[in-house]
């Protein structure tokens, strides 16, 4: 991602003291003379929020190698330092988004924290089970054919909750229906051992299938992102969150 500086603030925003500008300015200059790519062994700085030119020249797989090389920072404990307040304000007049990720509620799994991503860099869609409803194909359909981005992630995660349900027919008002949709998922999902949700290797093995499931749905229940996925211009990927060591595994 390019840095620009945002040089204009509202009246009721506070204003940046010149000594803070000054070393803001040194390090983007240093940064600018690595290429951008930050210090050896320090985290990147990410001052401002993709741009229209910036996002448009992305590709489909150029926006998933970014968020792998998200993840990798996550993993490595080198999270890029993100100036929140100039990213709000490059984006308080408009957005341009190159990822949509349906990821669960789940508050062990936040995906901007996981895949390192700042304030306007992905549209983040989160329910229980990462479904694929009609509310929710609604909103990917706007993220993509209407603002732009070029890539869908639908990303589950280990020892999913709502998986468990799915697996013990579990029912609780509302839930009950939700979990209904993840329940094909059980029984398309191939496994040797003891299929229930006690067995850890059994839920996360579900879960990666309803994950795929998700894909499915929204190729097949959305013409419009099915036929822009035909066309080339998003990808819809897949992937997996490890609750333990914090990698994010993607798959199509």
């Amino acid at each position: 991602m390019s840095i620009k500086a945002c040089c204009t603030f509202p009246a009721s925003e506070p204003r940046p003291g010149r000594r803070s500008f000054l070393r803001s300015a040194a390090a983007l200059a240093v940064l600018g003379a690595a290429g951008g790519a930050g210090l050896v062994g320090s985290p990147r700085l990410a001052y401002a929020a993709l741009s229209k030119e910036q996002r448009d020249q992305l590709t489909p797989v150029a926006v998933l190698d970014r968020l792998k090389q998200g993840n990798e920072r996550f993993r490595a404990g080198k999270l890029d330092t993100h100036d929140y307040l100039t990213q709000k304000r490059a984006t308080a007049g408009g957005q341009y988004p190159a990822a949509a990720i349906l990821s669960c509620i789940d508050s062990r799994a936040p995906a901007e924290i996981i895949l390192d991503v700042g304030i306007g860099d992905s549209f983040n869609a989160r329910v229980a089970g990462n479904i694929a409803n009609d509310d929710i194909l609604g909103s990917l359909e706007f993220a993509c054919a209407v603002s732009g981005a070029k890539l869908i992630l639908v990303m589950g995660h280990t020892a999913c909750g709502a998986i468990k349900g799915a697996i013990d027919e579990a029912e609780l008002g509302h839930l009950t229906a939700l979990l209904q949709k993840i329940k094909p998922a059980i029984g398309a999902t191939s496994f040797a051992g003891e299929r229930t949700s006690k067995n850890a290797q059994f839920v996360d093995a579900v879960a990666k299938t309803n994950v795929r499931r998700t894909i499915d749905a929204i190729r097949q229940q959305s013409p419009i992102l099915g036929d822009l996925e035909k066309q080339g211009r998003i990808a819809i990927a897949g992937s997996m969150y490890q609750l333990s060591g914090g990698r994010v595994e993607f798959f199509s």
